[in-house]
């Protein structure tokens, strides 16, 4: 090569590198909550530079609810997020000019339900009727309630009710302030055991063991990103489900990765809470044969038709208006560990 050839190859190498750095895509992201050992992935994919490898520049938040998450996207300050999509569903038919989708799926098996203490006396859903529930009032689990008392047939109106803050509602049932409350499964157990509960006096009623077939969280992105970037949708998803599977080959490097963003992290806690939600949210037998992040959508439409009734909401969305699978990386790239 000649020396004027050199130069023109030297600066043709300048020039995409430059022009890799221009396309780099700014990514704001909200957690529905605080950083914990199921959310991890987020935060493994982003210290390990794997949202960098598909041209991404992720800021991660933490949330205050799912509820919150949605809004956050529909008001324009996040791209994108992790919230209930039953939520979304509520969200998008009252607001149907912000509508939004679910683009990968997480929690395939949803983590809700209520629970209480043996020393209460509730051993089943009819003796829930005349005591007192506790939640907040965003909880997911404490939304679908009424679903889960259809279902099991009790008295929704029967039920009383009674909201707090977050932090408070392990606390309250210990003190005998409320008699069941609602949350999900891989916080509201563990959160209790943390306060001293033994592990055989807590009594879990989760909705799955009830024949209620929601899904439960997943990534969410608004109609603008989507819409503007779909690369970074899709690269987004690629570099969480590649994050994934190293989460579910090493647990606890990704609660050290949880515990370095915030060190208040307790590290055995947050491996119990990873390892329950891992066994019976994420990796369920439809996982395992079909790859993370898709879902049954004859399943997601029953889900929906439920949560339609449960919220009454004055008509039912298509599945097509509440999910995407255009994002997704190939299945034979999702596929985990069995």
């Amino acid at each position: 090569m000649t020396h004027l050839g050199r130069i023109i190859a030297l600066a043709a190498g300048l020039g995409f590198a430059q022009g890799a750095l221009a396309q780099t895509t700014d990514l704001k992201f909200t957690l529905d909550w605080v950083f914990q050992g199921p959310t991890a992935a987020f935060l493994v994919a982003q210290k390990k530079g794997y949202y960098k490898d598909e041209g991404l520049n992720v800021t991660i938040d933490k949330g205050q609810g799912s509820g919150q998450a949605v809004t956050r996207i529909a008001g324009g300050a996040y791209d994108m997020g992790f919230a209930d999509i039953n939520s979304l569903i509520e969200f998008n038919v009252k607001n149907p000019d912000k509508a939004m989708k679910a683009v990968l799926m997480v929690y395939d098996a949803p983590p809700f339900g209520v629970y209480t203490l043996k020393k209460n006396n509730i051993t089943k859903p009819a003796d829930l009727v005349g005591k007192t529930l506790g939640a907040p009032v965003f909880d997911a689990s404490y939304r679908l309630f009424p679903a889960f008392a259809a279902k099991t047939g009790i008295d929704f109106d029967k039920v009383n009710k009674k909201n707090m803050d977050p932090p408070l509602r392990e606390t309250m049932l210990v003190r005998g302030e409320v008699d069941f409350i609602s949350g999900h499964y891989f916080s509201s157990f563990l959160d209790l055991k943390a306060r001293g509960v033994n592990a055989a006096d807590i009594v879990a009623m989760r909705y799955a063991d009830f024949g209620l077939d929601f899904y439960g969280n997943a990534v969410i992105v608004g109609p603008k990103f989507a819409a503007e970037k779909p690369a970074a949708v899709r690269g987004f998803n690629k570099a969480t489900v590649r994050a994934w599977k190293d989460v579910i080959a090493n647990p606890a490097e990704a609660v050290a990765i949880a515990k370095g963003i915030d060190a208040l992290i307790d590290d055995k806690l947050e491996m119990e809470r990873l390892a329950l939600a891992l066994q019976t949210n994420i990796l369920t037998s439809y996982v395992k044969a079909n790859g993370m992040g898709d879902v049954d959508k004859a399943r997601l439409g029953r889900s929906i038709e439920q949560v339609a009734q449960t919220f009454k909401l004055p008509s039912t969305p298509k599945v097509d208006d509440i999910w995407s699978d255009a994002f997704l990386p190939p299945k034979a790239d999702r596929m985990v560990a069995k």
